[in-house]
């Protein structure tokens, strides 16, 4: 028996669990604001050098007009970083008389018609230092990757309640620090805040959803906060388009984390995770509160500190020693999950973040196609859900991942004229990217055991940071040839679908409590894999004795 056996005497699905999956739900929405930000708080407008004593009170785009201050492009456009000296002197190049020019020394003029103010407008992100707004978003996923890395670790010590009670006041505190803080500099130390608090609300409000449902209610629990992180896209959108100033965008991504801070409060501590840590006493006033909230007192009554520390017994005598990070990678068992999901979340990661933050490449409407974007996650991750609860958690991961990455390789060598087209495969990537990224917070969560799971939770979550923050990085690569980053993206998702096919199953399983579990789980697939491998007959007394080990692994 285990923990689940005792969730179920007090409910596994009832109000509380619609109570409790609410509350942490709707801070969930926002996340995706955080994280897309910059697709409209540093847009890029069309700008131009000023001219002085020409740009006092008015901004001429005439191209007519501009040609007499400002060197013209191929296709007749006013060059973005270049304007003529005052000198009349002349050179010749490439068989014509030209004028000499210069970089824009009196700053530049933007057009104000979609945003009024973002990033770059504002610390003139342009030209020699158009590379500082890409910095900006890697700083910030950079902060994302610190919080995955430690705050997985103390939430495993000190509790997954206290560490996303944290996180909401971090998150409120350092957006709204980012939005009216005067300089580059604080912006995106506050935004390194950010992204740290991200990770922590993330990894926490997972663990306590699922650590308080019953595991027929998984799938349904994990596949709607990943739609919560859906409805952020959409909202986004919304706001965007509304609040066109970048500090009051910020702003109202940030504010709504001042309530959540409040209503975190109200949300209980993993009973798991009291009774694995010694608090059993806390653990059954908890449990039983949840019992009169599911209309089951009288089952909750009958609980008592030592039926709780009986039913945990096994798992309670793996927590006497200490476990770190590293038991991630000790034993067979757990390195090969570890591995595995590492891959999956980098790659996951790696290509929906390439794909996500680079909006305005697409020549079409930013606010349309940030809606697209976050639409396209609807029915994708309905489809993720129905897979995952009828062909399983394996199929569905590494189905995802394999059809993410062919659509991605299409997409290389789709001629860039062909412009409906790509987007359309782009927004077939982005979906199962999405289906990818629903299916690995169920996954990983039903993999690691409870004593090292927001470890393995941080360590993959990291990973899926480092992902982020390669993905600008690789769409560098356009400048030699368009077909790089989709062709990178898309192999790099195919060779993690192929690594998840080699996890176990989990479907309608227990949550593992301890790293034995693991380890005993993995030894009956390899026994299975020897008893039904055709190319190595056995003689039916070996096949006994392999069953009889399968047999006393599931007993135990």
């Amino acid at each position: 028996m285990g923990f689940n056996d005792v969730l179920e005497i007090v409910g596994g699905l009832g109000r509380f669990q619609v109570i409790n999956t609410a509350m942490l739900f709707i801070p969930m929405i926002f996340m995706a604001s955080h994280s897309f930000l910059q697709n409209f708080s540093a847009a890029i407008p069309a700008h131009r050098c000023r001219i002085p004593g020409v740009d006092n009170s008015t901004v001429i785009y005439n191209q007519s007009d501009l040609a007499a201050f400002i060197p013209l492009d191929e296709n007749q456009n006013a060059k973005r970083c270049l304007r003529f000296t005052n000198s009349e002197h002349l050179y010749w190049k490439n068989g014509t008389f030209q004028r000499e020019t210069e970089c824009c020394k009196d700053g530049w003029v933007y057009d104000r018609s979609a945003f009024s103010s973002t990033i770059v407008t504002e610390w003139d992100l342009v030209c020699n230092h158009r590379k500082m707004r890409q910095v900006a978003q890697s700083i910030y996923m950079a902060g994302v990757l610190a919080g995955a890395f430690m705050l997985g670790s103390l939430s495993d010590r000190f509790g997954r309640k206290a560490i996303l009670i944290s996180s909401c006041l971090t998150m409120a505190v350092a957006g709204t620090l980012a939005a009216f803080l005067p300089s580059f500099v604080t912006y995106c130390v506050f935004r390194c805040f950010c992204g740290m608090a991200f990770s922590g609300i993330v990894l926490n409000t997972i663990s306590l959803s699922l650590e308080w449902t019953a595991p027929k209610g998984r799938t349904v629990v994990g596949t709607l906060f990943a739609y919560g992180f859906t409805c952020g896209q959409l909202v986004l959108a919304g706001i965007a388009y509304v609040v066109r100033d970048w500090r009051w965008l910020q702003f109202s991504v940030s504010a709504p984390y001042y309530i959540f801070f409040l209503t975190s409060w109200c949300v209980p501590e993993s009973a798991r995770w009291l009774i694995m840590n010694g608090r059993s006493l806390q653990a059954l006033r908890n449990l039983q509160r949840v019992a009169r909230i599911n209309g089951k007192a009288e089952e909750g009554k009958k609980l008592s500190q030592q039926v709780l520390i009986a039913h945990m017994q096994s798992e309670l005598s793996s927590t006497k020693q200490d476990h770190s990070p590293l038991d991630l990678f000790r034993t067979a068992g757990i390195r090969k999950v570890t591995i595995c999901l590492m891959l999956v979340w980098f790659s996951t990661s790696f290509a929906f973040y390439g794909l996500g933050m680079d909006l305005q490449n697409f020549g079409v409407n930013i606010f349309l196609l940030q809606f697209v974007f976050g639409a396209i996650d609807l029915p994708s991750k309905l489809v993720g859900a129905i897979l995952m609860s009828y062909t399983g958690r394996r199929v569905t991961q590494s189905a995802s991942l394999m059809l993410a990455g062919v659509a991605l390789l299409c997409n290389a060598f789709i001629p860039q004229e062909m412009k409906m087209v790509r987007l359309v495969l782009a927004v077939l990537g982005k979906g199962s990217l999405a289906s990818s990224f629903c299916c690995a917070y169920i996954y990983s969560s039903e993999l690691f055991p409870t004593v090292i799971r927001q470890s393995g939770l941080g360590i993959v979550g990291m990973k899926a940071r480092v992902g982020s923050m390669v993905a600008p990085l690789v769409l560098m690569l356009s400048e030699i040839s368009p077909i790089f980053p989709p062709a990178i993206y898309g192999v790099a998702a195919i060779i993690s679908g192929t690594a998840a096919i080699l996890l176990n199953e989990t479907s309608n399983q227990q949550l593992p409590d301890t790293i034995e579990e693991v380890e005993a789980r993995s030894i009956k697939k390899e026994l299975q894999k020897v008893i039904y491998k055709e190319e190595v007959p056995l003689t039916q007394s070996q096949k006994l004795h392999h069953v009889q080990k399968i047999h006393l692994i599931d007993t135990v």
